[in-house]
């Protein structure tokens, strides 16, 4: 009997160590991933979970950790100061405007006071005032905590015709914003020493009437002048021609509506004012002028067309009964510097509308660059020979209605005496005012851009010169003096 050489597990030798090495593998196996489920962190009775736990946070980490948390109490604590600032900037701002507002209304009413003062005194100086109430001013009002008003106080102006024909002299000023702000108005008359009881503005085709500079003007006793041009408001002067603006246009009916609601504005308002329509006709410079320099068509229009639109909207305010508060100024502009054909008798005569369309009639006139070699400065050289002529056409008051003088050249306040002696001269009695254009002005003149300061306080001796023809006694000036 031979002697077997395998193991009872295995049939050969070579499956007998075969299965040896398996089995051993598998012990190495299992016993490795029980060390892996010990040691693992994850398992509490873990000898690494427990080393971890005995080691905690460092120093370092635990400080900067509470600093992290003092810093968030910090954070929280600064918005709430914050909060509680905003609260009280929030109600020092609503009290801050409550009493702002309770001052504004304690000065106008203040102003209100003082316009009715100096109303009253403008009004004896332009001559015998209307005892009736035209239209009522704005209500003052004072916060007492209860709602009220005070009773609203009428504002008058004196009778038309005394105002065509004043007892005493007019005088008047155009500034940047008046009548709907009197800021620069009354800085003038403060360096001057006199109150203007008249106040220029112009007004364009493009707006509606402005009952409020009316009753502005009149609430503190100026005789209001508007310029009323057939043109929008904002055209500039260099624009000689305005499509939709021409004469004839105007005759066709087109803006009958317009002039007709404007009409009835005026009555609705019920207070006088001067109307200086379409002036300086006779230049070449604005779109109602008939003719340019060599007789040509000038926007379309035609000789004897500037008449008839006169006339035509004077009929229309004649109908709707504005007439008894307009006081109609044709106001043509002075000839010496015009074109030749723009410079006789004639030509101006065939622009009047005639005495019964005209109430006053107005003239402009500057001592402006460039001076021509005989202009030796005065009154006479500027305004004498269209005085002649106008004369010759119309028995009229002569109202000055837009005059000034440039400082180019150094002459401004020679110029500013001979004015004032010139209107106290007995041959000038037929001119009851002037109204002077307060504006610094760039334009072109001479074919090249300028700027002339038409400003009565444009130098010293300026505004010396004005305040001593102003304030001489007996020259026919009667006017207020500024508070």
């Amino acid at each position: 009997m031979s002697k077997s050489t395998h193991s009872w597990w295995a049939h050969t030798p070579k499956n007998a160590r075969r299965t040896a090495i398996g089995a051993t593998a598998i012990g190495v196996t299992l016993a490795l991933a029980c060390a892996f489920v010990w040691v693992s962190p994850s398992n509490p009775s873990s000898p690494i979970r427990q080393l971890t736990a005995q080691v905690g946070p460092t120093a370092k980490e635990s400080k900067l950790s509470g600093e992290a948390a003092d810093l968030q109490a910090s954070n929280d604590a600064l918005r709430a100061q914050l909060a509680e600032k905003d609260k009280q900037l929030t109600d020092a701002w609503h009290t801050k405007a409550q009493a702002e507002a309770a001052a504004k209304k304690l000065k106008a009413s203040k102003a209100a006071a003082s316009a009715r003062a100096d109303a009253a005194e403008a009004r004896e100086a332009a001559g015998s005032p209307s005892t009736s109430t035209v239209a009522q001013a704005p209500a003052a009002s004072t916060n007492t905590g209860k709602s009220s008003t005070q009773a609203a106080k009428p504002i008058t102006a004196p009778s038309l015709a005394s105002l065509i024909n004043p007892k005493n002299k007019l005088f008047g000023m155009y500034t940047a914003q008046a009548p709907f702000s009197f800021a620069t108005y009354d800085d003038t008359a403060a360096k001057i020493g006199k109150t203007p009881n008249v106040v220029g503005y112009f007004g364009g085709w493009d707006q509606s009437f402005r009952a409020d500079a009316v009753e502005k003007a009149w609430a503190r006793g100026a005789m209001p002048v508007l310029t009323w041009e057939s043109r929008p408001i904002e055209a500039g002067n260099d624009r000689v021609v305005e499509p939709g603006y021409e004469l004839p246009t105007i005759l066709s009916g087109k803006f009958d509506k317009y002039i007709t609601k404007y009409a009835k504005a005026i009555v609705k308002t019920g207070l006088p004012l001067g109307l200086r329509f379409d002036h300086e006709m006779n230049g070449i410079w604005y779109p109602w002028s008939e003719t340019d320099s060599s007789g040509k068509s000038l926007n379309g229009n035609s000789k004897g067309d500037y008449v008839k639109v006169w006339r035509y909207v004077h009929d229309i305010f004649e109908k709707e009964g504005a007439n008894k508060y307009v006081s109609w100024i044709w106001s043509p502009n002075i000839v010496n510097n015009l074109p030749k054909l723009h410079m006789g008798e004639q030509f101006l005569a065939d622009l009047y509308p005639g005495d019964r369309y005209v109430d006053q009639v107005g003239l402009s006139g500057y001592l402006r660059p460039v001076y021509k070699a005989d202009n030796d400065f005065s009154f006479n050289y500027t305004f004498g020979p269209s005085l002649t002529l106008l004369r010759s056409i119309a028995k009229k008051p002569i109202f000055l209605a837009e005059i000034g003088a440039s400082e180019v050249g150094g002459h401004k306040a020679t110029w500013i005496t001979s004015l004032f002696d010139a209107l106290e001269k007995p041959e000038n009695s037929d001119i009851v005012g002037f109204s002077w254009f307060n504006l610094a002005i760039t334009s072109y003149t001479g074919g090249e851009l300028a700027t002339n300061d038409w400003r009565i306080d444009s130098r010293a001796n300026t505004l010396a010169a004005f305040k001593a023809g102003i304030s001489k006694k007996g020259n026919g000036f009667k006017l207020a003096t500024p508070k």
